[in-house]
C-alpha cells in the first residue's frame, strides 16, 4: 500500500462562491440597509397617520363642513382644488360617515387644537372638588336653611357635595328621620345638582352625593 500522505487542499481565501441571483441579494435573517433606516424610528410619520390629507383621502366624493366654506358634498378633486386655493389641507375628520366628512384646515394647527382639547378635557375631570355638608339627626330650620345656601353656592361652582347626618351614641335610633331630612336636602336643591348616591348607611354616617348640573 502507498503510505504517502495526500497532498492537502489549498484553503479557499475568498468565502464561498454564489451564483449571481445570490450575489445580487442579502442572506435572509436581516434586514436590508434602506430597511434598517426605516426601523430605527417606528413612530416617525405617527402624526401624519391620524387623518387622511390630501391626496391619501381615497373617496370619490366628500362632505365639506367649516366656517371657511360652502358647505356641502363635493367631488375629490374639487375638494382639493377648494383646499389648494385656500392654501391649508383637505383633512378627513369622519372616514365612516357616507360620504367622509372633511374639513379644510392647516393640518398642524388642527392637531394641536386637538391635543390642547384633550388637555383641557382631562385636567377639567380631574379637578372636580368634594364640598362635605355635615348634618345632625335632629337639624333645625334655621341650620337647614343656612346649609342649603352653601351646598347651592358648591354646586353653582361646578363642585360636588357630600351630605350626611352623622349619628351620635344613640342617635342612631333616628336615622330614619336622617334620610328624610337628607332626602329634603336634594329636593330643595334639584334645580343646582342632581343625586349621584342615594342616602346609604355607612357606619355612624348616613350619606348622599350630589353633582352640579351641566350648564
Amino acid at each position: 500500500m502507498d503510505n504517502k500522505p495526500k497532498p492537502s487542499q489549498p484553503q479557499r481565501t475568498g468565502g464561498p462562491t454564489v451564483s449571481g441571483n445570490q450575489q445580487r441579494f442579502p442572506q435572509q435573517g436581516g434586514p436590508r440597509p434602506s430597511q434598517q433606516g426605516r426601523q430605527g424610528n417606528p413612530n416617525r410619520n405617527e402624526k401624519q397617520e391620524q387623518h387622511a390629507i390630501n391626496e391619501n383621502i381615497r373617496a370619490r366624493e366628500v362632505r365639506l363642513v367649516g366656517d371657511n366654506v360652502e358647505q356641502g358634498i363635493y367631488s375629490i378633486q374639487e375638494a382639493r382644488r377648494i383646499a389648494d386655493e385656500l392654501e391649508l389641507d383637505l383633512i378627513e375628520i369622519s372616514p365612516t360617515a357616507q360620504p367622509p366628512v372633511c374639513k379644510i384646515l392647516d393640518y398642524q394647527k388642527y392637531l394641536y387644537q386637538q391635543k390642547k382639547r384633550q388637555k383641557e378635557q382631562k385636567a377639567k375631570a380631574a379637578k372636580v372638588v368634594v364640598k362635605e355638608i355635615r348634618f345632625g339627626p335632629q337639624t333645625d330650620e334655621h341650620d337647614f336653611n343656612f346649609k342649603l345656601k352653601h351646598a347651592q353656592g358648591f354646586l353653582q361652582e361646578g363642585s360636588k357635595v357630600k351630605a350626611y347626618v352623622f349619628f351620635k351614641g344613640r342617635s342612631i335610633l333616628f336615622k330614619e328621620q336622617g334620610e328624610v331630612l337628607l332626602l329634603r336636602f336634594a329636593s330643595a336643591l334639584e334645580d343646582y345638582g342632581k343625586v349621584e348616591q342615594m342616602p346609604q348607611l355607612e357606619g355612624k354616617r348616613m350619606i348622599m352625593m350630589l353633582a352640579p348640573k351641566k350648564k
